[in-house]
């Protein structure tokens, strides 16, 4: 009989945005990271439009590309257990280049998976994820501004934009995880 994997309990914080903006994930030990990208995207609403790489000590790994920087690692064949191992160790994960959106993985916990279990699953958090392309943490501090106040200049183009409405503290649990599912109709 197979021994059920370590399942680790991972918080994803989106980095320097106030209030925070974050999800709490259970998430086979052994997923890879490409896979674990798959998983963010889904967790946070991005919508996997833009490269990424995930920063673990001074190496970057992420999908090998001839037109970019030649000092990324091959992220296929790694798995999260390799670079998580107690509880607060923690890696940066990168989406959207041109945007700069750093999120922080920290290994809250970890325990082994019962047989009939399906991972990955959110359990927990807070607030929207900005908009793709919104331009980063200050063009997202001025899209809010600009949404919320309607004598700004921009006001109607943003919320055109945007598609007539956008709640930054919105996020539904169950939407996520329905998501997830799509991703990974047996589990990741």
């Amino acid at each position: 009989m197979q021994t059920p994997d370590q399942i680790f309990d991972i918080k994803i914080s989106l980095l320097a945005i106030q209030p925070q903006i974050w999800r709490r994930l259970l998430l086979p030990s052994r997923i890879t990271l490409p896979k674990l990208h798959l998983v963010l995207q889904a967790a946070m609403g991005w919508t996997n439009s833009h490269l990424h790489h995930f920063v673990i000590g001074d190496n970057r790994y992420g999908e090998i590309n001839p037109d970019w920087d030649g000092d990324v690692m091959d992220e296929r064949r790694r798995k999260l257990h390799q670079f998580l191992h107690e509880p607060f160790d923690k890696l940066t994960y990168e989406y959207d280049f041109g945007d700069g959106w750093e999120h922080d993985l920290i290994l809250e916990d970890s325990f082994q998976a019962t047989p009939r279990q399906v991972f990955p699953v959110c359990i927990d958090g807070k607030r929207a994820c900005p908009p793709e392309d919104v331009g980063g943490i200050y063009g997202y501090a001025e899209f809010l501004n600009s949404i919320r106040d309607s004598t700004d200049p921009d006001h109607e183009r943003k919320v055109t934009w945007i598609g007539g409405y956008f709640d930054p503290e919105y996020f539904n649990i169950h939407e996520t995880n329905v998501l997830l599912g799509r991703y990974f109709p047996r589990g990741a």
